[in-house]
């Protein structure tokens, strides 16, 4: 494929990644109270809500736009780890399991996103290519 199409299937990697977290953040918005019941009940603070929300809605805005790639890529890929490990680590469950594996499914495809860059479709263009993060 070329510079051009190389770059195109990466803006819709960018967007397909993007989408879930958006969508989970917003989700933790409308259904703010179960969310933080949830965080409860499995033994973390409801003060870590907002920074959730904050990562997974700034991280899925990056991705989108293309801006800190690398930065957003390793913070979600580190926040999938993160969440797998404390809310689906539940090995009897078979649900848990499959929410366990997505996440780390997740986490690599971010980190397969670090490596190739965002593509000439975003703001950070080729530079992160470079090494800048």
């Amino acid at each position: 494929m070329d510079e051009t199409g190389d770059s195109n299937v990466l803006l819709v990697a960018r967007c397909l990644l993007a989408g879930l977290f958006l969508w989970s953040g917003v989700g933790k918005i409308v259904g703010y109270d179960e969310a933080a019941q949830f965080m409860v009940q499995h033994g973390t603070i409801r003060l870590l809500l907002p920074a959730a929300i904050v990562v997974e809605i700034g991280g899925a805005l990056l991705l989108i736009v293309g801006f800190k790639v690398k930065v957003a890529t390793l913070g979600l890929a580190g926040f999938c780890v993160v969440t797998a490990l404390l809310f689906h680590a539940n090995f009897v469950d078979r649900g848990q399991i499959s929410h366990f594996l997505k996440n780390f499914a997740l986490a690599g495809g971010l980190l397969a996103l670090y490596v190739s860059g965002p593509g000439r479709l975003s703001f950070d263009g080729d530079g992160e290519r470079d090494g800048d993060v």
